[in-house]
């Protein structure tokens, strides 16, 4: 029996082999969200860019009809001031060569995905890809839907094909893997502080204590 790619030391995310596509996180898309609250996925979504920069993963913005839908948001443009979101009429990401010719380009087979809305915007291209022989990963805290139900089912729906469910903490843990290489550590470091919530406070807490001498009286 082939082992599958998703166990293993094989099965964690690696710099160099995976690839991000956010999809349609616009305007139109976030007055109907309903599964997250709005700030959380910005603020999510934000910090998975800001990372995927850091480790030099290629990341694809695209939109979807942007000129009625509105633009991609500040805080993703801001991350990649000299890219030109992809806009697309196509519903299917997957479905529009001049981003899956972009993928195909790089040779990188783990796609990340994360956009507006899970249920079809997300759904579509993950699994269309993964009948094409990526390894998917959909980040499910930077996506959201119409609906709490919406993006569970969305969820339940690719879990059942084989794409892998995933929080942007959690990618970009796998992508450092190790605190030792420091050409990304502090940088991260940055990312978690501004994006991390809790985390983000505690790791500030904790340079905070390790930057502050000890008393020897």
């Amino acid at each position: 029996m082939e082992k599958s790619p998703k166990i293993g030391l094989e099965g964690l995310l690696r710099p160099e082999d995976s690839i991000v596509v956010l999809i349609d996180h616009q305007p139109y898309q976030f007055t109907n969200l309903n599964s997250h609250e709005p700030t959380m996925i910005v603020n999510n979504v934000t910090g998975l860019a800001k990372a995927a920069k850091i480790f030099n993963v290629p990341t694809i913005l695209t939109t979807v009809i942007e000129e009625r839908g509105g633009n991609i948001i500040k805080q993703l443009q801001d991350v990649y001031p000299d890219q030109k979101p992809i806009n697309r009429t196509f519903i299917n990401t997957w479905e529009d060569p001049k981003v899956t010719d972009i993928v195909k380009e790089s040779g990188r087979k783990q796609l990340i995905i994360a956009g507006l809305w899970t249920e079809i915007c997300v759904a579509m291209p993950a699994i269309q890809a993964l009948g094409e022989g990526y390894d998917v990963f959909v980040v499910t805290d930077a996506s959201g839907s119409t609906t709490s139900e919406a993006h569970d089912m969305a969820v339940r729906r690719m879990v059942q094909v084989g794409i892998v469910p995933i929080n942007w903490l959690a990618v970009i843990a796998e992508w450092q893997r190790d605190w030792a290489r420091m050409e990304t550590a502090g940088q991260l470091s940055e990312v978690i502080i501004e994006h991390g919530g809790a985390s983000g406070v505690a790791l500030a807490w904790e340079l905070q204590l390790l930057n502050t001498p000890v008393s020897t009286n």
